[in-house]
């Protein structure tokens, strides 16, 4: 038995309709398990360097930050690491959404999330890592000493992208134009709706810090580094079959020997950057050696630091004497 809408070519199946309609492509059980055996009772606050990791709540219809700066001051952020990683993977369609409680023991409060992927808030969670900072630039927190609010010009940003589709042009408005509900659910294996929130987000966020960047005369202080010319299997999101996983090794390998590009502001397509001559690889060198400086510096800067000098003049005037 099939179902053909009077205007629309598309025939869909009985059964495929069903299973369309009955739930999650995966149960997530099997991730779930993987996902508390790595991380175990690790929580927010055990990392080991800052976090920011979005997520969106289902029942407040709003993002949710797990922030390790912004833990400090909400408690009941301070989560199983478990726990925020299944739900900020939890992409609708594919995975179920994950909801836990967090206790605040001095506020003698309980918490509760419903959460799915984080992507539905943030896909390019760029300018939520740079909000979290500024507002510690605001707080005066000595982890960012003399740097200004807004102030680009003093951010080192490396943007890491998990990779994107070749540009095939698959949908065109004339196609969209008889889609119903189903359609825009599954069509040709992919799904079309979260393929076009989801690429908005990303490109949006990635078109907005080049302009600011660009417009600073700072653009060598942003790095991102995305492959948006995959296809077949190392373009979908849940093949996770050995040879694809070797494979898209081979793909993160690979853009490091490229050269640096930039998103076109006129096309939204990445191009090489025509004045910087450096490969990825060659940027990220760049980028560990300034954060590295940048480090030094904060620590002869920290007590502890001009602590330390102090230790060691008094030990050589010691000496001399």
């Amino acid at each position: 038995m099939v179902l053909k809408a009077k205007s629309r070519k598309t025939i869909w199946p009985i059964g495929r309709i069903v299973k369309l309609l009955s739930g999650p492509k995966y149960d997530g059980k099997y991730l779930r398990k993987l996902v508390k055996e790595k991380l175990g009772d690790t929580k927010l606050h055990q990392t080991l360097t800052n976090v920011v990791i979005p997520t969106f709540d289902i029942k407040l219809l709003q993002p949710t930050i797990f922030s390790s700066y912004e833990m400090k001051n909400t408690p009941s952020l301070d989560a199983y690491l478990s726990d925020i990683c299944i739900s900020t993977s939890a992409a609708p369609t594919y995975l179920p959404s994950h909801s836990f409680k967090t206790e605040d023991t001095a506020a003698k409060t309980t918490r509760e999330f419903n959460l799915i992927d984080g992507g539905v808030a943030a896909n390019n969670p760029t300018l939520v890592a740079i909000g979290e900072v500024t507002k510690e630039v605001i707080k005066q927190n000595p982890d960012f000493f003399a740097i200004k609010p807004m102030d680009y010009r003093r951010f080192l940003v490396i943007s890491l992208g998990t990779g994107a589709p070749k540009a095939e042009k698959r949908y065109t408005a004339e196609l969209a134009a008889e889609w119903g509900m189903l359609d825009w659910l599954t069509n040709g294996g992919s799904t079309p709706i979260i393929d076009v929130f989801s690429q908005a987000s990303s490109d949006m966020v990635d078109f907005h810090l080049s302009v600011i960047f660009q417009a600073l005369h700072c653009e060598d202080n942003y790095l991102r580094i995305q492959d948006d010319t995959l296809s077949g299997d190392l373009s979908s999101v849940d093949v996770a079959t050995q040879k694809n996983l070797n494979d898209l090794v081979k793909v993160g390998e690979s853009l490091l020997k490229k050269p640096v590009s930039r998103v076109n502001l006129q096309t939204g397509v990445f191009e090489d950057c025509p004045s910087n001559s450096e490969t990825n690889d060659q940027a990220l060198t760049r980028f560990a050696k300034l954060l590295s400086d940048e480090r030094r510096l904060r620590h002869a800067r920290s007590p502890q630091g001009k602590a330390s000098k102090l230790k060691l003049a008094n030990a050589s005037a010691t000496k001399s004497s």
